[in-house]
């Protein structure tokens, strides 16, 4: 009867250990299983994230400045996106006295009563044929861009090109700036735009 009893035991507790020891096996396999998946899943993502900042390509920040406003504005937002800058420099620096909106007869008033004037600029971006996207900023006058940058706007072929538009105001807002420069150059990719005070 005790032999009985112990090899009834014995063969009890072989077979449960058998049990343990494949269900353990089985354990371990899936773990296994989960973490070959959870990697192939991470250098996926990995891959797809690296294609998303090819595909990107390179930034250039175009802006025209005044007052020294807009230039500040122009060089954090190629902190952001680790653009490249370009200033839109006027052939004729603009003074106080042509900056004076009060004025009537102000430079800046008569050009931009004058939506065909193109005030002449120094020099023209060579390389932007590199550029992907391009962020186009400037001062709003009279609640829209300057003309001068529509100067630049017509000195260069943007074709293929992302525009997006960035402005510094007193009290407009962003929209009809990016609004009037969508009209004015239709054949343009247009993206975003932003008012950075």
């Amino acid at each position: 009867m005790f032999c009985q009893f112990g090899y009834s035991s014995y063969l009890c507790i072989l077979i449960t250990n058998t049990i343990i020891y494949n269900n353990m096996k089985k354990f371990a396999f899936i773990i296994a299983a989960c973490c070959l998946m959870l990697g192939a899943c991470a250098q996926n993502s990995q891959n797809e994230n690296q294609g998303k900042e090819n595909n990107m390509g390179k930034t250039l920040i175009v802006y025209f400045s005044a007052t020294g406003t807009t230039k500040a504005a122009a060089q954090k937002l190629a902190k952001e996106f680790n653009a490249d800058l370009y200033e839109i420099v006027p052939e004729q620096a603009y003074t106080a006295a042509d900056l004076d909106w009060r004025d009537k007869g102000s430079r800046s008033t008569l050009e931009m009563k004058d939506k065909s004037s193109r005030p002449a600029i120094k020099g023209r971006c060579e390389n932007i044929d590199q550029y992907d996207t391009v962020w186009i900023g400037f001062p709003i006058w009279w609640y829209t861009a300057p003309t001068i940058v529509n100067t630049f706007i017509e000195a260069h072929d943007l074709s293929g090109k992302v525009l997006n538009v960035f402005a510094t105001s007193g009290g407009s807002t962003v929209d009809g700036s990016y609004n009037d420069l969508k009209k004015a150059y239709p054949q343009y990719t247009w993206g975003d735009s932003r008012l950075m005070n």
